[in-house]
């Protein structure tokens, strides 16, 4: 039986919310995974601690902050991109990703081979 869109975009939420567990030790407050074109977009709400908001009162500290947390991310990157292929049927071409000091998320974007959303 062929997987509905919401029911991949369900399951990637998920496995990447693990993910963030297993590899860095906490997850986000909430993660929503939508499917555009040849993109997956993934929007990680509330992935800061406390301590980091603090930090990134001043622009020095928010620097530090995203900075840390981009290399901990890209240090993962291809266990994400596994995520993606298993989860979709489709290899990853690029990755790119930003967090925003001032609310606290994280969007990942997954730029695929092939136009995912026309094939469901």
């Amino acid at each position: 039986m062929k997987k509905s869109k919401g029911s991949i975009e369900s399951e990637i939420s998920k496995a990447i919310t693990q993910w963030e567990k297993d590899y860095l030790g906490r997850g986000s407050i909430s993660c929503k995974t939508d499917i555009l074109r040849d993109m997956v977009i993934v929007n990680l709400q509330g992935i800061l601690t406390p301590a980091e908001y603090t930090v990134c009162e001043t622009k020095d500290g928010m620097l530090t902050i995203k900075k840390t947390r981009s290399e901990l991310v890209e240090s993962g990157v291809e266990n994400l991109k596994d995520i993606v292929l298993t989860v979709t049927g489709e290899k990853v071409k690029s990755f790119h990703t930003d967090i925003s000091s001032r609310t606290g998320e994280r969007l990942m974007v997954f730029k695929l081979f092939n136009d995912l959303e026309k094939k469901l």
